[in-house]
């Protein structure tokens, strides 16, 4: 049962998103945003994610101090959204409501990861992985099912009437459903191991073929679920780790009782290709995940994967507005193949925050050379960090870092 001191702890810092959510500046950043993902940008734009949130308390902004559990997940949400809008912000928006999840339980493909993980700082949720490979006879593809969705009405009643009781007065409340992330290679890397699944395919491509057709048709049909039962989420202001404001979407024909795919950004990615030929990137991933993307209504493409000599097959990818280029592409030929076509999605290497010292003139440098090389080409281009796996515990690397790239888009 939460404590009075619980709630009054939750609604003071809804209190505060309030406040900042109200400022003008937020429907300046949202139309910075639109403009960008109509490839129409005013300047570049700026978004972090994926912070080593481990490394990041300062002064106590972060830590705990509800007993009840659900109330400590609403205030582990808002602490770090005000602590990164206080800290290292960037462009990033905050909306005026709180999302509460429906209550959605996912069965998945049916294959359980077997690993072994090696840790170096217990702090951190970044570990080393060491898989199994659970994909070696044609018995085993008889593991991968159907992913089944279940929606317990009751909980989300719950948790909607408890959200209004936490929240009516302060802040809006919106109900939340399913995102969308298509990736195919994830799942299988964690299942097989890259080096086997990389082996794989040149050994025994028919078998990889038939392992990957099926987990396409198990997205199809998990999406067609989805839409049949009005499980998937509303109009996005963020996609992966983007902004994904947008005059797009939702498409004509829009029900917010039942949102369909059309009416969605999707994210896609094949991290583990990062290393093979153009040719088994299309056979392997591009025409396999361009089923399921041409269903929906944005796509942002990439994450780590060096994409750069390979966009004429991301090319082939419907809907495709946003690709990743990574720490490891090529820059000038990444900007060359898109030039204005798409939003150049800037991957900079976290790698400067774990240096023995941290050089903000040589982040600025390497922003700047990024932005030169996109105003060449015509790229509209937006700066996302992340994958910050540590700053060496000295949080003030991250701030300087934000600080930098805003003067570097702004400038």
């Amino acid at each position: 049962m939460p404590t009075q001191q619980d709630i009054s702890i939750v609604r003071e810092l809804a209190r505060q998103k309030a406040e900042i959510a109200a400022l003008p500046v937020q429907e300046e950043k949202r139309a910075l945003w639109r403009k960008l993902n109509a490839l129409k940008p005013d300047r570049p734009m700026v978004a972090i994610d994926q912070v080593c949130w481990n490394e990041m308390n300062v002064n106590d902004e972060l830590t705990l101090r509800c007993t009840d559990p659900e109330l400590r997940g609403y205030e582990d949400r808002l602490r770090r959204e005000l602590f990164q809008w206080r800290h290292f912000p960037g462009d990033m928006v905050i909306d005026p409501y709180i999302h509460v999840s429906k209550a959605i339980h996912n069965t998945g493909f049916g294959v359980r990861v077997q690993e072994r993980v090696a840790v170096t700082d217990p702090t951190s949720g970044v570990v080393g992985h060491k898989y199994t490979n659970q994909f070696e006879t044609e018995e085993d593809l008889q593991k991968i099912q159907i992913p089944r969705l279940t929606h317990d009405e009751a909980e989300t009643a719950r948790r909607l009437e408890f959200a209004h009781e936490l929240f009516d007065g302060i802040i809006e409340v919106r109900l939340w459903g399913m995102d969308a992330y298509l990736s195919l290679w994830d799942p299988i890397s964690t299942w097989m191991s890259v080096e086997s699944a990389l082996l794989a395919i040149v050994d025994r491509p028919d078998y990889v073929h038939r392992l990957v057709g099926r987990m396409t048709d198990g997205y199809m049909a998990m999406f067609d679920q989805a839409e049949a039962e009005g499980l998937l989420c509303g109009p996005q202001n963020w996609v992966h780790c983007t902004g994904a404001f947008t005059d797009e979407l939702p498409a004509p024909g829009y029900n917010p009782q039942k949102p369909r795919t059309k009416d969605m950004w999707a994210m896609g990615l094949a991290q583990m290709f990062s290393t093979v030929s153009p040719k088994v990137f299309k056979e392997f991933e591009v025409d396999y995940v361009s089923r399921l993307c041409e269903r929906f209504g944005l796509v942002y493409y990439g994450c780590c994967d060096p994409l750069d000599g390979k966009m004429n097959e991301v090319r082939m990818i419907p809907n495709v507005r946003k690709v990743s280029m990574s720490p490891w592409v090529n820059e000038e030929r990444g900007a060359a193949e898109i030039a204005g076509d798409y939003v150049y999605s800037r991957k900079p290497s976290p790698a400067f925050l774990a240096h023995d010292s941290f050089d903000a003139e040589a982040v600025r440098s390497d922003l700047r050379k990024t932005r030169d090389i996109c105003e060449r080409y015509g790229c509209p281009l937006e700066f996302i960090l992340k994958d910050i796996s540590t700053v060496r515990y000295q949080p003030q690397r991250l701030f300087k870092w934000s600080e930098v790239a805003m003067e570097v888009a702004c400038g």
